[in-house]
């Protein structure tokens, strides 16, 4: 545990560092952020790629703690790597979602070839915790997954230190699953990259300095997606299903509410709006900060519920996360998350 603690101390000096050096070099390259559609919400122009900086700090990290690397750890920063390139040039030139796609599918495919896949599916017809073996079906539900967290991070990520904190939640709730499970390599991973993100988010939180940009977002959802099938989709102790979806619940299901709104309202599933939870919330009058409060809060008690779901039975586990997930649909509904932009 104290390597654990040092390695977490040291990430988080490491980014706070780098961040604004990283600042400086977004100005340079012009990768700025300048206010102009309705979309946004600051109204000032702003420097992008803070996602390096959390990138840099994670490597070192991950390089410092060579005693638990793997051939999957290798995999991951290769992985990232390739993230974090689509991620510049996006901050730099925008890139068109169809490009983004063929780098977050790259990215996947190098996590199964180094044995970073989902390969089991927790049995809900049986309450023994028996578990189907996927074989092929792995590979492209690996892909759809990594991808799906992936856009998810990158669509949450409108207002100062969202994304930053509800991926320092996710992680920490990743940490504690990965802790439980006896996924010590997933543990350290988690923990690393929280470190690299409490040193980025000082300079992200209202009023924001910098912005993470496509790198920092498609980062850490790529990074999550990546470490909770090392953490606890692995896991035969871990409800398989359950434990991630709730544990990366609110960028998951704010995608999942905004593409159905785009269905039902006749818009492109990719093209952008001003319909989500942070849109809603801001529209009843909340200040930024309070705004990101709240859902930092609503993603502590879906990873603490992630925690409980790994306590108990199968069948219980499974009866939870329904529940959650029917109170989730419900407060959508009356927040009017399924309804064009107001």
């Amino acid at each position: 545990m104290d390597n654990i603690v040092l390695l977490v101390i040291i990430t988080a000096i490491i980014s706070g560092v780098a961040t604004p050096l990283v600042r400086k070099l977004a100005i340079k390259l012009k990768a700025i952020d300048i206010p102009s559609d309705s979309r946004r919400i600051h109204n000032k122009p702003t420097p992008l790629m803070g996602g390096v900086a959390i990138y840099i700090a994670f490597v070192i990290g991950v390089v410092l703690n060579i005693s638990n690397f793997s051939i999957q750890d290798l995999g991951l920063l290769i992985g990232a790597t390739v993230i974090v390139i689509g991620g510049i040039i996006d901050d730099i030139k925008e890139l068109r979602p169809k490009y983004k796609l063929v780098f977050q599918i790259v990215a996947a495919i190098i996590l199964i070839v180094f044995g970073l896949k989902i390969t089991l599916v927790t049995n809900p017809l049986n309450s023994g915790g028996s578990f189907l073996n996927l074989g092929l079906l792995g590979v492209p539900l690996t892909i759809i997954w990594v991808i799906g967290i992936t856009n998810a991070f990158n669509l949450i990520d409108g207002v100062d230190g969202l994304a930053a904190g509800v991926g320092f939640i996710s992680s920490v709730t990743l940490f504690i699953v990965s802790i439980i499970s006896g996924r010590v390599d997933a543990a350290f991973l988690t923990a690393i990259l929280s470190g690299a993100i409490i040193g980025f988010l000082p300079y992200n939180f209202n009023p924001a300095s910098i912005f993470m940009g496509d790198t920092g977002s498609q980062l850490l959802g790529f990074l999550l997606a990546a470490i909770s099938i090392d953490g606890a989709i692995k896991s035969a102790t871990a409800l398989v299903i359950a434990v991630p979806l709730l544990a990366l619940g609110l960028p998951i299901y704010d995608t999942l509410f905004a593409m159905i709104r785009r269905k039902v309202n006749g818009k492109p599933i990719m093209q952008g709006d001003k319909g989500h939870l942070h849109h809603r919330l801001l529209g009843l009058g909340l200040t930024q900060r309070q705004v990101v409060l709240i859902m930092y809060l609503i993603s502590a008690i879906l990873g603490g519920i992630a925690i409980i779901a790994m306590q108990i039975s199968s069948k219980k586990a499974y009866f939870l996360l329904a529940s959650v997930v029917t109170f989730i649909v419900f407060i959508a509904w009356e927040l009017g998350l399924f309804d064009g932009e107001q």
